[in-house]
């Protein structure tokens, strides 16, 4: 079992081109059915971690492959792109 505090500290990994992706920073969950949803994360950072303007992102729980010890696995393809969280 995971705790939701251990999810936040592993890098999510694209496993279709090997790409870090970022950090979980947050989690979207049904809370009638008690399960995740998506997981959040945030847009990336600019110069000195300024912050772009740019969206964060949701990746759909079922494109999640594999949590590991130090990672989480997403499938993601090239091209597609991530839904911005409104």
């Amino acid at each position: 079992m995971v705790r939701i505090s251990e999810l936040a500290s592993l890098e999510v990994i694209n496993l279709e081109d090997g790409k870090v992706l970022g950090m979980i920073d947050d989690l979207k969950m049904d809370l009638n059915e008690g399960r995740i949803t998506a997981i959040i994360i945030p847009a990336p950072s600019g110069l000195w971690g300024f912050i772009t303007g740019g969206k964060d992102h949701v990746i759909p729980w079922r494109n999640v492959t594999k949590i590991g010890e130090d990672v989480i696995l997403v499938r993601h393809r090239e091209g597609a792109r991530l839904t911005e969280v409104e």
